[in-house]
């Protein structure tokens, strides 16, 4: 059974969510924007060891911790090579990484679908593990990603949103900012999905 640890650091109040299955003692972070200490703290508590990060997208306050964890940790970091390109602005100076999404990834005993659904940057991915979408800022309970910033393509992200649409099967949905969601509710209510 899939656990997920959710918590909101900085400014912004990015989700940075720990991940692993039960009983296990090794985890993936999902989107560590600030606070690695903090985060470092959490996992000790849990008595878990970090194998790998893996990111939704470049921006600044969903990989503001991958450095820090990375080196303390020795682990993975995944990134989609699109947002390799971002502007350093935005992503806090270079991007730290150690590979690249496939179409798919098995790590720490857990299987994710990763998902191409550019538009808030040109590589932002949604992960797909059993029943749980880690949507980055592709998809919000009731809203989705910006895209005004460099890279951000509003038509694009028009039609990620319809490719998520389509995913048959009941999901939960964990945004990178705000409350979790369910698919079935952003189908029924979402006005960006229709």
């Amino acid at each position: 059974m899939l656990k997920i640890h959710t918590l909101a650091l900085g400014n912004y109040q990015t989700n940075c969510y720990i991940v692993h299955e039960e009983n296990a003692n090794t985890c993936v972070i999902i989107d560590p924007g600030y606070q690695a200490e903090d985060i470092l703290q959490e996992l000790q508590g849990l008595g878990l060891t970090l194998e790998a990060i893996l990111l939704t997208h470049g921006h600044f306050d969903h990989v503001g911790a991958v450095r820090a964890l990375a080196a303390e940790t020795d682990c993975r970091v995944f990134i989609h090579p699109e947002d390799l390109a971002l502007p350093e602005m935005f992503t806090a100076g270079p991007l730290f990484y150690t590979d690249t999404y496939g179409a798919t990834l098995s790590v720490s005993g857990l299987s994710f679908r990763v998902l191409h659904t550019p538009g808030h940057t040109p590589g932002s991915v949604c992960l797909i593990c059993e029943k749980h979408i880690f949507s980055g800022d592709t998809l919000f309970a009731g809203s989705c990603g910006r895209t005004d910033l460099p890279g951000g393509d509003w038509t694009a992200i028009r039609k990620s949103l319809l490719t998520l649409r389509q995913l048959e099967g009941e999901f939960a949905v964990h945004p990178g900012h705000g409350e979790s969601t369910t698919l079935a509710l952003e189908k029924q209510y979402n006005p960006y999905m229709q």
